[in-house]
């Protein structure tokens, strides 16, 4: 099981990284929303070509897919095995669960916005755990770049929750 004291360890590898190289993400942050957003124009074209019969929409679709394409390149780099649709998806389930966190919270109920949020935020972590490479896809672990200690071990139930963590204090998008 992760400790407190690991985490801090891990923290201050992440510090002592950016000490030498800041990590400045904040366009890529504002990247990966843009993606989240092209995607769901997908969606809504594929839906909406379905419903009239109109084959213009497709159109529409396959530009607009042929430019999120090239925008999740400048984030994705390099991806090994299925790293690239699970980024997607990733991205794409995080925007879902947004948009329906959201619903909810016009309706009234704060309970269920705030789970559907939490769970919104792990996996937009969990996009940039794995694209800044600090989820390994060989292990539950949490390795800093070029470390030559230990992985942080994860159990796997706290696994997004740990993770999401970690990464909401790497990220900060108000850094300039």
């Amino acid at each position: 099981m992760i400790t407190n004291s690991d985490l801090q360890k891990f923290m201050a590898k992440i510090k002592q990284a950016e000490a030498g190289n800041k990590l400045d993400l904040s366009s890529d942050e504002d990247l990966s929303i843009a993606v989240m957003n092209l995607i769901s124009i997908e969606e809504h074209l594929f839906f909406t070509s379905q419903k009239t019969g109109k084959s213009s929409y497709l159109d529409l679709l396959h530009q607009t897919r042929e430019m999120r394409k090239e925008l999740l390149k400048l984030i994705v780099k390099d991806p090994e095995g299925e790293v690239w649709c699970t980024s997607k998806h990733l991205l794409a389930a995080s925007m879902r669960l947004f948009e329906v966190g959201t619903k909810a919270l016009h309706q009234g109920d704060q309970k269920k916005a705030d789970n559907f949020f939490k769970k919104s935020y792990d996996l937009y972590n969990l996009f940039w755990g794995i694209n800044l490479g600090i989820v390994k896809s060989d292990s539950k672990s949490l390795v800093a770049e070029n470390s030559q200690d230990q992985p942080v071990e994860l159990k796997k139930s706290d696994f997004l929750g740990k993770i999401s963590g970690v990464i909401g204090k790497i990220l900060d998008c108000c850094r300039e």
